[in-house]
């Protein structure tokens, strides 16, 4: 029965039009500039929030709920990572790209017009999935549009996006704080620029449009699997992110949903496992430990980066005292060292068909750089600080694309674009889980240091008030020390995820142990694609 249900999982992914369309150079390159463009707005619009919150909270009034703001956004994203996969395969990729690229400029749109905190709330969870999309399709349509070998060298190329829109984004935020101009100019600025990269994705983005009827591809989407993955996502990532802060652990509420949200995951499984037709998480690619490895690694890696990226400006802001602008500032080498290892990683993938190097190396750099941060203490200069960033951002370049490539390089390709989402999904559950383990540490360590009359800080993880007088010493070593605690707690973490590399085979990117079915098809489209590129004009032209 479990045979004949696998077999009848198989048929039915095989049956989704083969979306791989290997094209030449000319065409590769406006489209890689579409999607660099739609990741670099993505980025900015999710990392430069950051900077303009303590802005946002008092102009809308929201100084006691503002991290929502953060915490929607990541719960949206979360939610609607692992349905992107297989929405894209049942409704084509370029559909589902636009309609993510449109939704978050509308998102962004919105969120500069919101009267009430409530309102941005919503809005920035609108964003959060137009975000998560643009993050997963991106990915997915690389993987279509180049061969396996030269995927890292151009995976690395739009992953560099990251690391600048990271730096961009709170440089342009600080930027329209500290010139006194509206906050809601950030958003005025991407909401343009967002309809534009819709409009470029439309007109030039090249596809393979689905053959099958809107009614028929409807049919095809895992209703089942959407509900339950949804109401156990939010109902978990709720209390995690909330719980200690907005409510107590031990609160009705958050028992409540805790265990909804448990037992809808355990159902989800269930449905994957023996229901749906067209799972978004096929279990059978739980049977390969290197793909489980990967994926637990994603999870941890996306727990300590948003910690890291979350964090260090606290750290810099209120145990150093910085602007907003310095704090930015002191980010940008961090984010460069990113996009640039970024780059560089991808291409020597491609040059040496090999990426388990590329990833130990990569790990071992996060972890040395994790473990130099402890070096920080209030006095440490502007100069050292940057260094153990430096080293952290090396580190990151040389994760996030090749832990991608290494998943696909174990992964049928029917199932290349849901494993892209599952990663993503692992990533983005991994970084709300990791903003709210780091909260409560920091809190627990800031109860236990703060004088008693400023003991009322504790009630807050986000930034300390401006007091005319300055603060007094004592209250800046209590951040400081709360700070320290969570990235004493990034070094362990990040260090495990070095220590699985240990069962990360690297296989090569040939294909050649790939034991199904469409293995021949699938080597007679790579060459014909090597040889599109190698004769511009005579390839697929979408």
């Amino acid at each position: 029965m479990a045979r004949h249900h696998h077999e009848a999982l198989t048929s039915a992914e095989k049956s989704l039009h083969d979306q791989s369309n290997l094209l030449p150079r000319r065409q590769l390159v406006s489209c890689l500039g579409i999607l660099a463009l739609a990741l670099l707005i993505s980025f900015v619009d999710q990392n430069g929030i950051s900077t303009a919150l303590p802005t946002i909270a008092a102009d809308l009034d929201a100084r006691a709920t503002i991290s929502w703001a953060g915490t929607a956004s990541l719960l949206a994203n979360t939610t609607f990572q692992m349905l992107y996969g297989r929405l894209s395969d049942i409704f084509g990729r370029k559909a589902v790209f636009v309609a993510a690229v449109l939704l978050l400029a509308l998102a962004d749109l919105l969120c500069g017009l919101s009267s009430r905190a409530a309102l941005f709330y919503v809005w920035r969870g609108v964003a959060g999935i137009g975000g998560g999309g643009i993050t997963n399709l991106s990915m997915i349509i690389v993987s279509d549009v180049v061969t396996l070998e030269q995927r890292g060298r151009y995976q690395g190329i739009t992953g560099s996006m990251i690391g600048l829109g990271s730096v961009t984004g709170p440089l342009l935020a600080a930027a329209f704080v500290e010139s006194r101009a509206t906050w809601r100019g950030l958003f005025w600025v991407l909401a343009p620029l967002g309809a534009l990269n819709g409009l470029l994705a439309y007109l030039y983005l090249p596809s393979k449009e689905p053959t099958a009827t809107v009614a028929e591809s409807v049919k095809k989407v895992d209703w089942m699997g959407s509900l339950t993955s949804s109401v156990g996502t939010i109902f978990l990532l709720i209390p995690i992110s909330g719980g200690g802060a907005y409510f107590p652990w031990n609160s009705p509420m958050a028992i409540s949903m805790l265990a909804i949200g448990s037992l809808s995951l355990v159902l989800f499984v269930l449905v994957e496992w023996k229901l749906a037709k067209l799972p978004m998480m096929p279990v059978a690619v739980y049977r390969n430990p290197v793909v489980v490895v990967l994926l637990a690694q994603s999870f941890v890696l996306g727990l300590v980066y948003q910690a890291a990226v979350y964090y260090t400006p606290l750290y810099l802001q209120n145990a150093h005292q910085f602007s907003i602008i310095v704090s930015a500032l002191l980010l940008v080498p961090m984010f460069a060292a990113q996009s640039i290892a970024s780059t560089l990683s991808g291409f020597l993938i491609s040059r040496y068909k090999r990426y388990g190097v590329v990833i130990r190396f990569g790990f071992g750099m996060w972890t040395l750089g994790a473990g130099l941060a402890l070096i920080y203490t209030r006095q440490t200069n502007s100069g050292i600080i940057v260094i153990p960033l430096l080293v952290m951002g090396i580190g990151v370049g040389c994760v996030f694309q090749p832990t991608l490539v290494a998943l696909q390089a174990h992964s049928a390709k029917s199932r290349r674009a849901v494993i892209i989402s599952n990663r993503n999904f692992n990533r983005c559950a991994g970084g709300a889980c990791g903003l709210a383990i780091s909260a409560a540490v920091l809190q627990a360590r800031l109860r236990a240091r703060l004088p008693p009359e400023y003991a009322y800080l504790a009630a807050s993880t986000y930034a300390l008030p401006v007091v005319p007088e300055g603060l007094p010493p004592a209250v800046l070593d209590a951040y400081m020390a709360a700070s320290r605690a969570v990235f004493v707690l990034q070094v362990p973490l990040i260090g495990l995820c070095f220590l699985g590399t240990i069962f990360v085979q690297d296989r090569g990117l040939a294909r050649k142990h790939e034991c199904t079915e469409e293995l021949s098809l699938e080597q007679r489209d790579e060459e014909r694609g090597d040889a599109a590129v190698r004769t511009p004009g005579r390839g697929p032209r979408g």
